[in-house]
C-alpha cells in the first residue's frame, strides 16, 4: 500500500526583529572537488573550527525538496496523538543512555515550576545494529528517510571531516572518514525536533530559554535552515549571537569527541535555545538536524599523528588527563545517562542557570558545563 501523500511542507517567514547577528563562514561545498578546493575550504574554515566551532555549508548535494520533505515528515509525526508517540517512548531506556525513538515534552522541570516544552525524536542510522519499529507515518517514508540519512553523511559530514584532516595535516585525509563509517555500528542518527511555543511569562520565569548554553557530545552536528530564530552562540569574545538561518545553507557546529581528538584544537561549539523574538514567539518551532560520531569503537584520545597538534604541544584532553581513554560507545553512554539522569529543578537567576554539582557529573572528575 502507498504511503499517506505528504502535503508540501512551507516554512514561516523571519523575523523582522533587529538582532544581533552572529558573522560566520559559509564553506561552498561546491569548491571541494576542484583542484585545491579542499586547501581552499580548509584554510578558510580554520579559524572558525579553532575559535568558534560554528559555520554555513552551502552546495552540499541535498536539494531544497529533499529538505523540505523532512520538515514535512517531522511535521506529520507530532501531528500524531500523544498516545501514538508515546508507543516509541521508554523512560526506563532513556535514563540507561538509549537516545533513539521519541522524548516526550515535560520529563523535566526546568525551573520556577516550568516544565520542557521540547520534544525529540530521534531514528538512527542505517547501520544493521540499531532495529526500531517506526510509527506508519514514517514507516510508510522509510526509504526516503534513509536514503536522506546517507546522503547528510555522503555528501556532507565525510566532505567535511577530510577538510579536518588537511586542517590537521594527517598524513591520509581520509584517516577520520574511517574512524566514521556509515555501516559501521556508531550512534549517528536523523532528528526531528518540536518546541512548543511558550507565553512571554513562562518565558521569563526560565530565562527566555529553551536549552541553556551546552556542548553536543559528538563530531558535527548538522542543522538544517530553520527560519524560527531562536539558536544562539557563544562567540570567541564570549557574546551570545544570534544565528541567522541563511537560504540553502546549513549550519554545522563541531562537538565534544572531534574536541576531544584534537586535544581541544578543534573548539566544541557553545550555543543554546533562546526564546524567539516577538513577531515569532507564537510560532511553534520545528528542526531537522543530522548528528555525527564516531563509530563506537574509536577511542577518544588524541590523535598522534597530526604534525599541526604536535606542534602546538596538544596531546592531552578531559578524558586522558583523569586516566581515562573513553571509546565514543562509552562516552555516549556517560554524557547521555547525566543528560537523562532525574534532577533537581536549577537554580534560576535572569538567564543564569546553576545546577547542584552532582547534577552534573559524567564520570568522577569530569563535569558536564552549563554556559551561561
Amino acid at each position: 500500500m502507498p504511503g499517506k501523500v505528504l502535503s508540501p511542507y512551507k516554512q514561516v517567514p523571519e523575523t523582522k526583529a533587529d538582532l544581533d547577528w552572529a558573522e560566520l563562514v559559509t564553506l561552498d561545498l561546491s569548491d571541494y572537488e576542484n583542484p585545491g578546493g579542499k586547501e581552499r575550504l580548509a584554510e578558510q574554515l580554520k579559524y572558525a573550527a579553532q575559535h568558534v566551532g560554528f559555520f554555513y555549508v552551502k552546495n552540499f548535494g541535498i536539494s531544497q525538496e529533499e529538505v523540505d520533505r523532512q520538515f514535512a515528515l517531522g511535521r506529520e509525526f507530532y501531528e500524531l496523538p500523544l498516545e501514538e508517540k508515546l508507543k516509541y517512548h521508554n523512560l526506563e531506556d532513556l535514563r540507561q543512555g538509549e537516545y533513539n525513538g521519541y522524548r516526550p515534552a515535560g520529563l523535566r522541570e526546568l525551573g520556577n515550576g516550568i516544565v520542557d516544552a521540547t520534544q525529540v525524536y530521534n531514528i538512527p542510522k542505517w547501520d544493521g545494529y540499531h532495529h526500531r519499529e517506526q510509527p506508519s507515518v514514517l514507516q510508510d517514508h522509510i526509504g526516503e528517510i534513509e536514503a536522506f540519512s546517507r546522503k547528510c553523511h555522503e555528501q556532507v559530514v565525510v566532505k567535511l571531516l577530510r577538510i579536518f584532516a588537511v586542517i590537521l595535516e594527517l598524513p591520509d585525509e581520509d584517516q577520520l572518514v574511517r574512524d566514521h563509517q556509515y555501516n559501521v555500528i556508531g550512534e549517528d542518527h536523523l532528528r526531528y525536533m518540536h518546541y512548543k511555543a511558550r507565553t512571554p511569562e513562562e518565558n521569563r520565569l526560565v530565562g527566555d530559554l529553551y536549552s541553556p548554553g551546552h556542548t553536543d557530545l559528538g563530531s558535527v552536528t548538522l542543522l538544517f535552515r530553520q527560519p524560527v530564530a531562536a539558536l544562539q552562540i557563544l562567540n570567541s569574545k564570549n557574546e551570545w549571537k544570534w544565528v541567522r538561518p541563511q537560504d540553502e545553507t546549513i549550519t554545522i557546529n563541531i562537538c565534544d569527541a572531534l574536541s576531544a581528538l584534537t586535544a581541544g584544537y578543534f573548539k566544541s561549539s557553545v550555543h543554546r535555545v533562546h526564546a524567539p523574538p516577538d513577531d515569532q514567539a507564537h510560532i511553534d518551532r520545528l528542526g531537522v538536524l543530522y548528528f555525527a560520531r564516531p563509530n563506537n569503537h574509536v577511542v577518544l584520545d588524541p590523535l598522534k599523528n597530526s604534525p599541526l597538534l604536535q606542534r602546538e604541544g596538544l596531546t592531552e584532553n578531559e578524558f586522558t588527563k583523569l586516566g581515562q581513554h573513553l571509546r565514543m560507545d562509552e562516552w555516549v553512554k556517560v554524557r547521555q545517562t547525566q543528560q537523562q539522569r532525574r534532577t533537581n529543578a536549577p537554580k534560576i537567576q535572569g538567564s543564569k542557570y546553576e545546577y547542584k554539582e552532582k547534577d552534573l557529573e559524567i564520570i568522577p572528575g569530569l563535569q558536564a558545563k552549563i554556559y551561561n
